[in-house]
């Protein structure tokens, strides 16, 4: 076992950012708004601090957010998704083939159509392209906190996270550009394939090198700069959301309907997929412990790249880049809600036939 699926299984005490992250989140949000509004200079000198159309200040933080992340992940793990596969697949299936598409579709039907009259005209598009970025890839820098707080099988998080950035490396920038199409938003392809190298493939790659490089010293090595990397990861986020909602603060402000209404697909979303993983796991008679933490990668979203692409493919001021952090804003205390329903409802599970059925049948000698 690696040190952190040791360290995840012997159930990690949540430090005090952690455990009140709602709480820190609104705080940030409110910094941000606050700072934009009241010295808006030195956020219009890192809005302009471009390369390539990709901001350097948010893409610095993005780093520093997902690369001590992506340190937890040891891609040896995926052998043992032979030992969790039922749960695999169904995270695979939420994460690839329900949740980008149906994330489209609620967009076309909520915000295309139904809230049209309410959303400046000229915008409707670039909000359904930032929802449609929101729910392309699925989360990585959370997932290890979610799983956590459901006590989660360690094995299981690490492969599917190892997994599905394997899978991101090569699926982002092809589902992106087919679900934007149909959006009938024109994709800067060029701009969509540097989001995806500077944001998955170099710090997947990065990291990778780096983690082997600690590993040569011993797994205690890894673990002690995980634990002093993973303050800088969270400050790097806060960081970001300071930055965010005072590029975003003047808009935010002046149409809180329009935040109200971004939000709306994807509370949807986010149920829809954990219920309907959390659900179909019961069927299928997966172990609770392995059921938990895939429905909470199937309903979360990596969010870090969500923003990170829509800034590098709409502009800081785009309603694309709005939409991605109106993600942010729902997304801690959201899926904390999701936690207390999943370690609420672990009877009900464990009751239920197929997973009855299998923990007997591995009682059997």
């Amino acid at each position: 076992m690696s040190s952190e699926a040791a360290a995840a299984e012997r159930g990690v005490s949540l430090g005090p950012v952690e455990r009140y992250l709602s709480l820190w989140v609104a705080f940030c949000i409110v910094v941000g708004i606050a700072l934009g509004r009241l010295v808006p200079a030195p956020f219009q000198l890192l809005g302009g601090a471009t390369i390539a159309e990709v901001n350097i200040p948010v893409a610095l933080l993005v780093w520093l957010m997902i690369v001590p992340m992506l340190l937890k992940i040891d891609f040896a793990a995926l052998h043992e998704v032979r030992e969790h596969w039922r749960g695999i697949a169904v995270t695979l299936f939420i994460n690839w083939a329900v949740k980008p598409f149906s994330m489209a579709l609620l967009g076309w039907i909520l915000i295309g159509q139904l809230f049209a009259p309410l959303l400046p005209e000229s915008d409707i598009q670039s909000y359904i392209a930032g929802l449609i970025l929101l729910a392309a890839a699925p989360c990585t820098a959370m997932v290890f906190v979610w799983s956590n707080l459901v006590s989660g099988e360690p094995h299981f998080t690490l492969s599917q996270v190892a997994l599905n950035d394997s899978i991101m490396v090569f699926a982002f920038a092809p589902l992106v550009g087919l679900l934007l199409g149909l959006s009938a938003i024109v994709v800067p392809c060029q701009t969509l394939l540097l989001a995806v190298v500077l944001y998955i493939v170099v710090p997947v790659f990065v990291a990778q090198l780096w983690r082997r490089q600690l590993l040569a010293g011993g797994e205690r090595r890894l673990a002690a700069m995980l634990h002093r990397l993973g303050p800088l990861s969270l400050a790097a986020l806060l960081a970001t959301l300071i930055l965010l909602f005072g590029f975003q603060g003047e808009q935010i402000l002046a149409q809180p309907l329009v935040i109200l209404l971004l939000a709306v697909p994807i509370l949807i979303q986010v149920y829809l997929n954990a219920g309907l993983a959390y659900w179909l796991n019961r069927r299928l008679g997966v172990a609770y412990r392995v059921a938990g933490p895939s429905a909470l990668i199937g309903a979360s979203n990596f969010f870090e790249l969500a923003v990170a692409t829509a800034i590098a493919l709409f502009g800081l001021n785009s309603g694309a880049a709005l939409a991605t952090v109106v993600g942010v804003l729902i997304e801690v205390p959201v899926m904390l809600s999701v936690v207390r329903i999943v370690n609420a409802s672990k009877g009900w599970y464990e009751a239920g036939p197929a997973v009855t059925r299998r923990v007997e049948a591995a009682k059997r000698p």
